[in-house]
């Protein structure tokens, strides 16, 4: 598992469960430009929880082939205390449509002291999705392929815009959907699960939010393996607020520190 790709979903991927189809427009719903979220991330290091970094999301109005849209930024850095021992400094980005439909994507991290540059372009001819992707590896290597499908195929941060219209009223708990993801030099089904509605409690607030809880799984072997579990409101903005991460040395956890611009 790609942990540092799971903390980018696990912020940008948290409540998309629509079929997807070809047809890749939605309606706008949850957000509007000048949006921004931040972040505190923890690792459970030896039994202590130390401050891991920040993470910073924001989304403003751009312009795509001479149509308005929206571009959105994920940006992620590690503390200077945990900057020791691993090294993040990540920038994500993407723009799509008003309408939601994907159109560019790109991240460049600096990820233990190593570049690595992943971009996507989108079109839709015939009313088929066709990606093209260029990856730049660690080593500097370049990597070009194509892909088309009858499905929309989305990455981190389109997905994230897309989730943030779903209504959770048309989901059963505990229902699976697989979404097709543009990474690096490929396209990854996810599995999204549905766990329902619980309440949690903010300890560095005393806030209580209602939230939509949902996991992402993998199947090694075929036998389920949670990933990551994450916390929504259950209102209109639909904001992820808690972020558990299960790792191979431990746990990590994302909690909201602030908001602002909320459309809602």
């Amino acid at each position: 598992m790609n942990t540092r790709k799971y903390i980018i979903i696990l912020i940008a991927a948290f409540s998309f469960a629509a079929h997807v189809s070809a047809q890749c427009s939605a309606e706008n719903t949850a957000f509007n430009a000048g949006e921004e979220l931040t972040y505190n991330l923890f690792f459970n290091w030896k039994f202590v929880w130390v401050n891991a970094g920040s993470a910073t999301m924001k989304v403003s109005q751009t312009r795509w082939e001479g149509k308005p849209g929206y571009k959105a930024y994920l940006i992620t850095r590690t503390s200077p205390r945990l900057d020791r021992f691993f090294l993040m400094r990540d920038t994500i980005q993407c723009i799509v449509t008003e309408d939601l439909t994907p159109r560019y994507y790109k991240k460049g991290a600096n990820e233990g002291g190593h570049y690595y540059v992943d971009e996507a372009w989108y079109s839709y001819p015939g009313g088929k999705t066709h990606l093209r992707q260029r990856f730049q590896n660690r080593n500097g290597v370049v990597t070009e392929k194509t892909y088309d499908s009858s499905k929309c195929i989305y990455d981190m941060m389109s997905l994230l815009l897309r989730a943030r219209s779903f209504d959770v009223d048309n989901m059963t708990k505990g229902e699976k959907i697989r979404v097709p993801l543009t990474s690096g030099d490929k396209v990854e089904d996810i599995t999204l699960i549905y766990r329902g509605r619980d309440n949690f409690k903010m300890k560095s607030t005393g806030v209580t939010y209602r939230c939509l809880v949902f996991s992402f799984v993998e199947y090694p072997k075929g036998k389920e393996k949670e990933v990551i579990t994450f916390y929504v409101t259950d209102d209109e903005n639909h904001i992820p607020v808690r972020l558990d991460l299960f790792l191979r040395f431990g746990v990590a956890k994302a909690y909201i520190n602030k908001s602002k611009g909320l459309r809602h």
